[in-house]
């Protein structure tokens, strides 16, 4: 089954960049908020994972900028300055309320952030880009001397636009994730790259804010243990393994008959069933454990992952077009010894429960438990975060004009060693594979390409 698990490899490489022009970007018209106010961000918009910038870039070949003699940066600029009028909130800026939380507020001359930039490279130079590089970290502008994870005062939207000497460019975008999740980004995203490439605005759907859908009740009630925001005490050896010896990035590319075998063993002994992703989730938290060897075996891991609870929501259903934050966090736990004991269909119903443990009771719980217990701090101790984008249309959502990218997702995940991020493949003959990116030190990932690839997939029970 080797031939179903496929290693992709990336260049490593110095990208040298001219920053050419910054160029704020305001709204092109009248908008729903004057200086001075000041809009509402949900508990889940609030939540510390949230609390971060999320860059991504898009590649596009110089053939579809050359046939299409659309200047970029100007098309980019006055698309974006159009859509920030239904999109208002995204001209503004964050900063903390008297109660702690996030709140959005609006100055004079705030806006977007578009950078021009050039590189004397080619795409062609770059390699193969298919899969998440670190080296294109200068393509995605910050600040000189920006602090991680800073939010507050600063523009919501950072665009970076890099040309390149073939013709082709780059799209360097970094979306603040308390504004919306990975479903509104990618709506934000469809409307600027249609608005782009039609030269008119088109908004749809019509973008709804609606945060105070997600008010705390009161009281709070609480109904549920929320594992997923409770602070363990790191008390194994994965933590430190990672954080300490500068883990590399590694990606695989997972084929659609390989994840259809895997869900097949998967499949527990009910009438529930699992899905494609229970299964993959499963066998990749497990393979990583193995190859990390973590210690003591009794020690309680966490694998969560966040569920869109949209379709959750019936009493009363969400309002179309909302792009906050409705992700929920869903958590399953084991002990070491009995995950990587226990079989692929064990530890798949783990992952199942815990995806359909996502119910609208527990979306209000959540609510009701980060009004009352806010964490202050992300929580890593014995933890994998899985984030899966391959519901999102990110190559679909991007055309802005010159075809769809040849690469479009996320850069590096070394900064956060212990997220997993499942992708769709770009590639024109994808079939239906997903790409797997995942963080280990380097001398764990001859296992984990071993434990992923399964070498005695037939005979597999959870004891290889």
């Amino acid at each position: 089954m080797d031939s179903c698990v496929q290693e992709l490899h990336f260049s490593h490489m110095n990208i040298p960049i001219t920053v050419d022009r910054m160029i704020p970007v305001l709204p092109a018209g009248p908008i729903l908020a004057v200086p001075g106010s000041r809009l509402y961000l949900s508990n889940l918009d609030n939540m510390i994972g949230a609390r971060v910038f999320t860059p991504t870039v898009y590649f596009y070949r110089s053939k579809d900028v050359s046939s299409n003699r659309k200047p970029v940066v100007k098309t980019l600029c006055d698309a974006l300055a159009r859509v920030l009028v239904p999109y208002y909130p995204l001209s503004g800026r964050l900063r903390e309320a008297s109660d702690g939380k996030l709140e959005v507020f609006f100055g004079r001359e705030q806006g977007a952030l578009v950078v021009e930039a050039h590189s004397d490279m080619s795409l062609a130079e770059l390699g193969e880009i298919a899969v998440p590089n670190p080296s294109w970290a200068p393509l995605n502008y910050q600040f000189p001397d920006e602090e991680p994870y800073k939010v507050l005062d600063m523009p919501l939207v950072i665009a970076q636009v890099t040309l390149f000497a073939c013709g082709g460019f780059s799209l360097g975008l970094r979306l603040c994730h308390c504004i919306c999740d990975g479903v509104g980004a990618m709506q934000f995203l469809a409307a600027w790259a249609t608005t782009a490439k039609t030269g008119t605005l088109v908004t749809n759907p019509e973008p709804c804010w609606d945060r105070e859908f997600f008010r705390p009740r009161n009281p709070p009630k609480i109904k549920y243990r929320h594992p997923e925001f409770m602070s363990i005490e790191e008390g194994s050896s994965l933590t430190t393994s990672l954080w300490k010896s500068k883990p590399v990035q590694k990606c695989y590319k997972v084929s659609h008959q390989f994840q259809a075998q895997l869900k097949s063993l998967a499949q527990p002994n009910d009438m529930l069933g699992c899905s494609t992703f229970d299964a993959l989730a499963a066998h990749v938290w497990r393979s990583w454990v193995k190859a990390l060897g973590v210690k003591p075996l009794d020690y309680e891991l966490r694998l969560t992952f966040s569920v869109n609870a949209r379709p959750k929501l019936k009493n009363p259903p969400l309002k179309q077009g909302f792009y906050g934050n409705v992700v929920c966090v869903a958590c399953g736990t084991s002990t070491v010894n009995d995950l990587i004991n226990s079989s692929l269909r064990d530890t798949a119903r783990l992952v199942r429960e815990a995806r359909l443990g996502i119910s609208e009771e527990y979306v209000r719980s959540t609510v009701d438990y980060m009004e009352i217990g806010r964490p202050k701090r992300l929580e890593f101790g014995g933890k994998l975060t899985i984030t899966q984008w391959t519901r999102f249309s990110l190559y679909e959502s991007a055309d802005f004009g010159w075809g769809r990218p040849i690469y479009a997702g996320p850069i590096d995940l070394t900064p956060t060693p212990q997220v997993c991020v499942f992708l769709p493949d770009g590639t024109a003959k994808s079939g239906g594979a997903t790409v797997v990116c995942i963080c280990l030190p380097e001398s764990a990932t001859h296992k984990f390409t071993e434990f992923l690839c399964l070498k005695d997939f037939i005979s597999y029970d959870g004891n290889e």
